[in-house]
Order: C-alpha cells, then structure tokens, then sequence
C-alpha cells in the first residue's frame, strides 16, 4: 500500500507544481488577476501562494515532514477558495458555474491535503523523514 499512497502524493501535487511556477514566474500578470478579485497586497500574495505551494507539494511529493507540507498546502487551498472564487458573488450564470466549480475544486483539494495530513502522521513509509507534528 505505500507505493498506492506514494502514486497519490504524485497526483496530487502534479496541480501545485505548474500552478507555483506560474505563481513564480509570472507574478505580475495573476498578481493583477487577484488584484482584481480583490486580495489586498495582491502581488505578495501572489508570490507568498506560489512559495506555499512549492514547498508543500515537495514536502508532500518527497515525504520530507509530509504532515508540514500538507499543511501548508491547506494553508493556501482554503483562503483561495473563498477570495478568489467567491461564487456568491457573480451575477453572470456562466461566472458564477466556473467560480462555484473552482471553489468546489479547492475545497475538495483542502480535504485531500487534511487526508494526506493524517496518512503522514502515521508515518505512512516510503518518506524520507517522519512526521514533524504528533497526534497522539
């Protein structure tokens, strides 16, 4: 079962990756893009969630206090879900579906990352260290 939970983690942060290099790399273009959603201080932020998702998708990816990573994944999933795709929001049916499908989308990315937070706790194998923080 560790190379199933270990073909997860794989999937898992595959999204991260490509959307932290974006993130990284093009700062100012989503930076305005979250300006526009209205996230204060849009470009730090922008630049705080690609780091986020950098070092939470390796620490996940790699099993380098996996539990941490997981975390910090949460960490940038739930805030994003509720300032950037505020379906509530939108009056437009066709915006408010696509922003009602990305809420729902880092809602359910949250509760994979609060599984992948207790699968590392138990220390699960096939990581590289154990978990940092304890449950029991």
């Amino acid at each position: 079962m560790d190379v199933v939970l270990l073909i997860a983690r794989v999937l898992f942060v595959a999204l991260f990756f490509g959307s932290a290099l974006g993130h990284l790399t093009q700062t100012d273009g989503m930076a305005g893009y979250a300006a526009s959603k209205g996230v204060p201080m849009a470009k730090a932020a922008t630049l705080a969630s690609g780091v986020l998702m950098l070092l939470g998708g390796l620490s996940v990816l790699l099993g380098v206090w996996g539990d941490l990573g997981a975390l910090l994944l949460l960490v940038f999933l739930l805030p994003t879900a509720f300032l950037m795709h505020a379906f509530w929001r939108e009056t437009d049916p066709s915006a408010k579906q696509t922003e009602m499908i990305q809420f729902n989308k880092d809602v359910a990315l949250a509760g994979a990352a609060l599984a992948f937070f207790w699968a590392f706790s138990q220390d699960p194998g096939l990581t590289v260290t154990g978990p940092l923080l304890s449950l029991g």
